[in-house]
């Protein structure tokens, strides 16, 4: 298990307020947070976020006020250097990447290519 040090991927103070909001709606406070990069969406690859309960051996954790967010060895390639946050718009609301690696997105912000 690797540190936040480690990673290089950062979770904002924004996102980890939001992730401790949806836990509590949850009841089950030692929810963990997962992003995941997977092939698919308009750009070629796509985020995925997620709930767990389970952490797997090769899972990095990054910990920000009292929040846990997991990221697996293959995703953790494309997202070195990204920040997770959480952004409230006149659009809405939602947790986004910000990623140094990707050279173009699509416009919902949900997918990326390299």
């Amino acid at each position: 298990m690797m540190s936040e040090q480690a990673t290089a991927v950062t979770l904002s103070t924004s996102a980890a307020n939001r992730i401790s909001a949806l836990r509590e709606q949850q009841g089950d406070p030692s929810l963990m947070f997962r992003v995941s990069v997977s092939g698919g969406g308009c750009s070629g690859f796509q985020y995925g976020f997620s709930f767990e309960s389970n952490q797997s051996d090769d899972d990095v954790t990054v910990e920000r006020d009292g929040v846990t967010m997991l990221v697996d060895s293959m995703s953790l390639q494309y997202l070195s250097g990204s920040e997770v946050d959480y952004v409230e718009d006149l659009v809405g609301a939602s947790f986004q990447v910000k990623n140094p690696n990707a050279q173009s997105s699509c416009g919902c912000g949900t997918s990326f290519s390299i």
